[in-house]
């Protein structure tokens, strides 16, 4: 799970469904970030340009495509890292 709280105490975070409840207790918005879809071919992309990211792939497995995608946002759609603003779960 990633989750960035924020100086202003807004939270962003990939979607989970173990955070539905989390999500429950406040006002809360749901964006799309990418579209992991098959290629045609027998693999998998994760295009990332919603968010000014770049098409990855292609990948022999979904869930590599997926992994790829949470890394990517990981890397770039969250906050500090350094100082402890954006915290892996």
């Amino acid at each position: 799970m990633l989750i960035e709280v924020r100086p202003d105490g807004s939270m962003k975070m990939l979607y989970d469904d173990s955070l539905k409840s989390l999500m429950d207790e406040g006002k809360t918005e749901v964006a799309r970030a990418s579209d992991v879809e098959p290629d045609g071919k027998g693999g998998w992309t994760a295009d990332l340009t919603r968010v000014g990211g770049p098409v990855l792939g292609p990948f022999p497995l979904r869930e590599d495509a997926l992994t790829a995608e949470k890394e990517w946002l990981w890397n770039n759609s969250f906050g500090d890292k350094e100082n402890g603003r954006s915290k892996q779960l």
